[in-house]
Protein backbone atom coordinates (compact mmCIF):
# COMPACT_ATOMS: atom_id res chain seq x y z
CA UNK A 1 0.00 0.00 0.00
CA UNK A 2 1.43 3.39 -1.00
CA UNK A 3 2.00 6.30 1.36
CA UNK A 4 -0.46 8.32 -0.73
CA UNK A 5 -3.19 5.70 -0.20
CA UNK A 6 -2.51 5.58 3.54
CA UNK A 7 -2.55 9.39 3.74
CA UNK A 8 -5.79 9.58 1.76
CA UNK A 9 -7.50 7.04 4.02
CA UNK A 10 -6.24 8.81 7.13
CA UNK A 11 -7.57 12.16 5.84
CA UNK A 12 -10.93 10.60 4.96
CA UNK A 13 -11.20 8.98 8.40
CA UNK A 14 -10.31 12.25 10.13
CA UNK A 15 -12.91 14.17 8.09
CA UNK A 16 -15.53 11.54 8.91
CA UNK A 17 -14.83 11.84 12.63
CA UNK A 18 -15.08 15.63 12.47
CA UNK A 19 -18.42 15.41 10.67
CA UNK A 20 -19.77 12.96 13.24
CA UNK A 21 -18.67 15.23 16.09
CA UNK A 22 -20.25 18.24 14.35
CA UNK A 23 -23.55 16.42 13.90
CA UNK A 24 -23.56 15.16 17.46
CA UNK A 25 -22.93 18.68 18.72
CA UNK A 26 -25.86 20.09 16.75
CA UNK A 27 -28.19 17.22 17.67
CA UNK A 28 -27.47 17.63 21.40
CA UNK A 29 -27.35 21.42 21.25
CA UNK A 30 -30.72 21.55 19.49
CA UNK A 31 -32.29 20.12 22.64
CA UNK A 32 -30.16 21.56 25.42
CA UNK A 33 -29.12 25.00 24.12
CA UNK A 34 -31.34 25.94 21.17
CA UNK A 35 -30.54 29.67 21.07
CA UNK A 36 -26.76 29.35 20.94
CA UNK A 37 -27.06 26.34 18.62
CA UNK A 38 -29.08 28.35 16.09
CA UNK A 39 -26.48 31.13 16.24
CA UNK A 40 -23.70 28.61 15.68
CA UNK A 41 -25.56 26.93 12.80
CA UNK A 42 -26.38 30.26 11.14
CA UNK A 43 -22.77 31.42 11.26
CA UNK A 44 -21.58 28.11 9.86
CA UNK A 45 -24.14 28.36 7.05
CA UNK A 46 -22.98 31.92 6.22
CA UNK A 47 -19.24 31.22 6.37
CA UNK A 48 -17.56 30.25 3.07
CA UNK A 49 -15.17 27.30 3.17
CA UNK A 50 -11.53 28.25 3.69
CA UNK A 51 -10.72 26.35 0.49
CA UNK A 52 -12.13 29.31 -1.47
CA UNK A 53 -9.19 31.45 -0.37
CA UNK A 54 -6.59 28.71 -0.82
CA UNK A 55 -7.73 27.87 -4.35
CA UNK A 56 -7.89 31.54 -5.33
CA UNK A 57 -4.29 32.06 -4.20
CA UNK A 58 -3.18 28.98 -6.15
CA UNK A 59 -4.86 30.06 -9.42
CA UNK A 60 -2.49 31.11 -12.20
CA UNK A 61 -4.08 33.58 -14.64
CA UNK A 62 -2.22 34.85 -17.69
CA UNK A 63 -0.29 38.12 -17.72
CA UNK A 64 -3.05 39.92 -19.62
CA UNK A 65 -5.29 39.93 -16.55
CA UNK A 66 -5.62 43.19 -14.63
CA UNK A 67 -6.26 42.97 -10.89
CA UNK A 68 -8.30 45.64 -9.14
CA UNK A 69 -10.53 46.19 -6.16
CA UNK A 70 -13.80 47.89 -5.34
CA UNK A 71 -15.19 49.03 -2.01
CA UNK A 72 -18.64 47.51 -1.61
CA UNK A 73 -20.38 48.09 1.70
CA UNK A 74 -17.07 48.61 3.46
CA UNK A 75 -15.54 45.40 2.09
CA UNK A 76 -12.68 45.21 -0.39
CA UNK A 77 -13.84 43.22 -3.43
CA UNK A 78 -11.13 41.78 -5.69
CA UNK A 79 -11.80 42.15 -9.43
CA UNK A 80 -10.14 40.44 -12.38
CA UNK A 81 -10.38 42.00 -15.85
CA UNK A 82 -9.22 41.01 -19.33
CA UNK A 83 -9.51 43.63 -22.07
CA UNK A 84 -11.25 46.94 -21.54
CA UNK A 85 -14.91 46.57 -20.52
CA UNK A 86 -15.40 50.33 -20.81
CA UNK A 87 -14.70 50.29 -24.56
CA UNK A 88 -15.41 46.64 -25.48
CA UNK A 89 -18.54 44.57 -24.96
CA UNK A 90 -17.90 42.50 -21.89
CA UNK A 91 -18.99 39.30 -20.13
CA UNK A 92 -19.52 39.21 -16.36
CA UNK A 93 -18.70 35.90 -14.65
CA UNK A 94 -20.16 35.22 -11.19
CA UNK A 95 -18.87 32.35 -9.05
CA UNK A 96 -20.86 30.25 -6.60
CA UNK A 97 -20.73 29.57 -2.88
CA UNK A 98 -17.25 28.87 -1.48
CA UNK A 99 -15.75 29.34 -4.94
CA UNK A 100 -13.79 32.27 -6.43
CA UNK A 101 -13.71 34.43 -9.55
CA UNK A 102 -10.69 32.78 -11.19
CA UNK A 103 -12.58 29.48 -11.18
CA UNK A 104 -13.71 30.69 -14.63
CA UNK A 105 -10.22 30.68 -16.16
CA UNK A 106 -11.16 27.92 -18.67
CA UNK A 107 -13.70 30.34 -20.19
CA UNK A 108 -11.47 33.36 -20.69
CA UNK A 109 -9.54 32.47 -23.86
CA UNK A 110 -12.69 31.54 -25.83
CA UNK A 111 -14.48 34.71 -24.78
CA UNK A 112 -11.45 36.85 -25.63
CA UNK A 113 -11.24 35.22 -29.09
CA UNK A 114 -14.67 36.70 -29.77
CA UNK A 115 -13.37 40.20 -29.03
CA UNK A 116 -15.08 40.38 -25.66
CA UNK A 117 -13.67 41.83 -22.46
CA UNK A 118 -14.10 39.64 -19.39
CA UNK A 119 -14.81 40.65 -15.78
CA UNK A 120 -14.98 38.42 -12.73
CA UNK A 121 -14.54 39.00 -9.00
CA UNK A 122 -14.48 37.39 -5.55
CA UNK A 123 -17.59 37.74 -3.43
CA UNK A 124 -17.24 38.93 0.22
CA UNK A 125 -15.50 36.29 2.33
CA UNK A 126 -14.37 34.48 -0.83
CA UNK A 127 -11.08 34.36 -2.70
CA UNK A 128 -8.98 37.36 -1.75
CA UNK A 129 -11.89 39.71 -0.98
CA UNK A 130 -12.31 40.84 2.62
CA UNK A 131 -15.08 39.77 4.96
CA UNK A 132 -16.03 36.62 6.81
CA UNK A 133 -19.78 36.03 6.70
CA UNK A 134 -21.67 36.19 3.40
CA UNK A 135 -25.34 35.85 2.48
CA UNK A 136 -27.42 35.88 -0.70
CA UNK A 137 -28.22 39.62 -0.35
CA UNK A 138 -24.44 40.22 -0.09
CA UNK A 139 -23.98 38.27 -3.34
CA UNK A 140 -26.67 40.37 -5.04
CA UNK A 141 -25.38 43.73 -3.77
CA UNK A 142 -21.82 42.93 -4.87
CA UNK A 143 -22.93 41.88 -8.36
CA UNK A 144 -24.83 45.14 -8.76
CA UNK A 145 -21.86 47.19 -7.56
CA UNK A 146 -19.45 45.45 -9.94
CA UNK A 147 -21.97 45.68 -12.79
CA UNK A 148 -22.55 49.38 -12.28
CA UNK A 149 -18.79 49.93 -12.21
CA UNK A 150 -18.35 48.40 -15.67
CA UNK A 151 -21.75 49.07 -17.27
CA UNK A 152 -24.16 46.83 -19.16
CA UNK A 153 -22.71 43.40 -19.96
CA UNK A 154 -23.57 41.59 -23.19
CA UNK A 155 -23.65 38.37 -21.22
CA UNK A 156 -23.75 37.38 -17.55
CA UNK A 157 -22.82 33.85 -16.49
CA UNK A 158 -23.48 32.64 -12.95
CA UNK A 159 -22.89 29.29 -11.28
CA UNK A 160 -24.87 27.82 -8.39
CA UNK A 161 -25.65 30.52 -5.79
CA UNK A 162 -23.97 32.98 -8.14
CA UNK A 163 -26.53 32.11 -10.81
CA UNK A 164 -29.41 32.82 -8.44
CA UNK A 165 -27.82 36.08 -7.30
CA UNK A 166 -27.17 37.17 -10.88
CA UNK A 167 -30.86 36.70 -11.73
CA UNK A 168 -31.93 38.54 -8.56
CA UNK A 169 -29.47 41.38 -9.28
CA UNK A 170 -31.28 42.44 -12.45
CA UNK A 171 -33.13 45.71 -11.89
CA UNK A 172 -33.77 49.06 -13.58
CA UNK A 173 -30.36 50.40 -12.53
CA UNK A 174 -28.31 47.57 -14.04
CA UNK A 175 -28.99 44.64 -16.34
CA UNK A 176 -27.15 42.26 -18.64
CA UNK A 177 -28.35 41.62 -22.19
CA UNK A 178 -28.31 37.81 -21.91
CA UNK A 179 -28.09 35.44 -18.94
CA UNK A 180 -26.61 31.96 -18.61
CA UNK A 181 -27.25 30.29 -15.26
CA UNK A 182 -25.33 27.08 -14.62
CA UNK A 183 -26.70 24.77 -11.89
CA UNK A 184 -28.51 27.75 -10.32
CA UNK A 185 -30.01 27.53 -6.86
CA UNK A 186 -33.66 28.55 -6.87
CA UNK A 187 -34.76 28.38 -3.26
CA UNK A 188 -32.75 29.63 -0.28
CA UNK A 189 -35.28 28.21 2.16
CA UNK A 190 -34.80 24.75 0.63
CA UNK A 191 -31.03 25.23 0.86
CA UNK A 192 -31.26 25.98 4.58
CA UNK A 193 -33.39 22.85 5.03
CA UNK A 194 -30.78 20.72 3.25
CA UNK A 195 -28.08 22.26 5.43
CA UNK A 196 -30.12 21.64 8.59
CA UNK A 197 -30.60 17.98 7.71
CA UNK A 198 -26.91 17.59 6.88
CA UNK A 199 -25.67 18.96 10.22
CA UNK A 200 -28.55 17.34 12.17
CA UNK A 201 -30.04 20.61 13.41
CA UNK A 202 -33.38 19.93 15.10
CA UNK A 203 -36.46 20.43 12.91
CA UNK A 204 -37.89 22.82 15.50
CA UNK A 205 -34.95 25.21 14.88
CA UNK A 206 -35.43 25.68 11.14
CA UNK A 207 -37.70 28.71 11.54
CA UNK A 208 -35.36 30.33 14.10
CA UNK A 209 -32.52 29.76 11.60
CA UNK A 210 -34.51 31.58 8.91
CA UNK A 211 -35.29 34.34 11.43
CA UNK A 212 -31.54 34.80 12.07
CA UNK A 213 -31.08 35.31 8.34
CA UNK A 214 -33.93 37.81 8.21
CA UNK A 215 -32.57 39.82 11.17
CA UNK A 216 -29.14 40.00 9.56
CA UNK A 217 -30.25 40.89 6.03
CA UNK A 218 -33.68 42.47 6.37
CA UNK A 219 -35.03 39.89 3.92
CA UNK A 220 -36.77 36.58 4.59
CA UNK A 221 -35.39 33.64 2.63
CA UNK A 222 -38.83 33.00 1.09
CA UNK A 223 -38.72 36.43 -0.56
CA UNK A 224 -35.66 35.30 -2.52
CA UNK A 225 -37.29 32.25 -4.07
CA UNK A 226 -36.73 32.78 -7.79
CA UNK A 227 -40.27 32.04 -8.95
CA UNK A 228 -41.22 35.38 -7.39
CA UNK A 229 -38.68 37.22 -9.55
CA UNK A 230 -37.84 35.59 -12.88
CA UNK A 231 -41.27 36.09 -14.53
CA UNK A 232 -40.35 39.78 -14.90
CA UNK A 233 -36.96 39.15 -16.55
CA UNK A 234 -37.14 40.46 -20.10
CA UNK A 235 -33.83 39.22 -21.50
CA UNK A 236 -33.12 35.82 -23.06
CA UNK A 237 -31.80 33.21 -20.65
CA UNK A 238 -30.20 29.79 -20.80
CA UNK A 239 -30.30 27.50 -17.77
CA UNK A 240 -27.85 24.59 -17.75
CA UNK A 241 -28.36 21.92 -15.09
CA UNK A 242 -27.19 18.34 -14.62
CA UNK A 243 -29.52 15.50 -13.68
CA UNK A 244 -26.83 14.10 -11.37
CA UNK A 245 -26.34 17.33 -9.41
CA UNK A 246 -26.24 16.31 -5.74
CA UNK A 247 -25.88 19.82 -4.31
CA UNK A 248 -28.58 21.78 -6.14
CA UNK A 249 -31.33 19.51 -7.51
CA UNK A 250 -32.04 19.63 -11.25
CA UNK A 251 -35.61 20.59 -10.40
CA UNK A 252 -34.39 23.98 -9.18
CA UNK A 253 -32.90 24.77 -12.59
CA UNK A 254 -36.08 23.57 -14.23
CA UNK A 255 -38.03 25.97 -12.02
CA UNK A 256 -36.24 28.91 -13.66
CA UNK A 257 -37.17 27.70 -17.12
CA UNK A 258 -40.79 27.20 -16.10
CA UNK A 259 -41.29 30.71 -14.73
CA UNK A 260 -39.01 32.75 -17.00
CA UNK A 261 -40.74 33.42 -20.34
CA UNK A 262 -37.54 34.13 -22.29
CA UNK A 263 -35.51 31.15 -21.11
CA UNK A 264 -34.58 27.66 -22.26
CA UNK A 265 -33.28 24.67 -20.33
CA UNK A 266 -30.24 22.60 -21.35
CA UNK A 267 -30.07 19.37 -19.34
CA UNK A 268 -26.81 17.45 -19.01
CA UNK A 269 -26.01 14.17 -17.28
CA UNK A 270 -22.89 12.88 -15.56
CA UNK A 271 -21.29 16.28 -14.88
CA UNK A 272 -22.65 16.90 -11.38
CA UNK A 273 -22.55 20.30 -9.72
CA UNK A 274 -18.90 21.31 -10.18
CA UNK A 275 -17.56 19.74 -13.37
CA UNK A 276 -20.45 21.27 -15.30
CA UNK A 277 -18.90 24.72 -14.94
CA UNK A 278 -15.91 24.11 -17.20
CA UNK A 279 -17.21 21.21 -19.29
CA UNK A 280 -16.34 21.94 -22.96
CA UNK A 281 -19.87 21.15 -24.10
CA UNK A 282 -21.31 23.70 -21.66
CA UNK A 283 -18.87 26.41 -22.79
CA UNK A 284 -19.68 25.63 -26.45
CA UNK A 285 -23.44 25.75 -25.77
CA UNK A 286 -23.03 29.11 -24.05
CA UNK A 287 -21.11 30.55 -27.00
CA UNK A 288 -23.80 29.27 -29.36
CA UNK A 289 -26.46 30.94 -27.19
CA UNK A 290 -24.43 34.17 -27.28
CA UNK A 291 -24.41 33.99 -31.10
CA UNK A 292 -28.21 33.82 -31.02
CA UNK A 293 -28.53 30.12 -31.85
CA UNK A 294 -31.31 28.03 -30.33
CA UNK A 295 -29.94 26.04 -27.40
CA UNK A 296 -31.85 23.85 -24.96
CA UNK A 297 -35.56 23.21 -24.63
CA UNK A 298 -38.45 25.55 -24.02
CA UNK A 299 -40.24 24.57 -20.82
CA UNK A 300 -43.96 25.28 -21.07
CA UNK A 301 -45.66 25.87 -17.74
CA UNK A 302 -49.18 24.71 -17.01
CA UNK A 303 -51.85 26.62 -15.06
CA UNK A 304 -51.29 24.17 -12.21
CA UNK A 305 -47.92 25.58 -11.15
CA UNK A 306 -46.65 23.91 -7.97
CA UNK A 307 -45.36 27.18 -6.52
CA UNK A 308 -48.37 29.28 -7.45
CA UNK A 309 -48.36 32.31 -9.68
CA UNK A 310 -45.74 34.97 -8.93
Amino acid sequence: MSRQTVSSRHHSSHASLKLRALRLGFAVGSRLAPTSTVERAARLFATPFASSRARARAAQPDEAMQRGELDVGGKSIATYVWGNPLTQPYVLLVHGWSSFGLRYLPWVAKLRELGLAVVTFDQPGHGVSSGKLCTMPDFVATIRAVGQQFGTAVLGIGHSMGGAALALAQDVAWQVERLVLIAPAADLEAATQRFSRFVRLGDHLREPLLSWFERRTGVHARELQVHHHVPTLGQPGLIVHDLDDREVPWEEGERYARYWPGSRLLTTQGLGHHRILDAPEVIDATLAFLRGETVGDRVVATPNLPFGLA
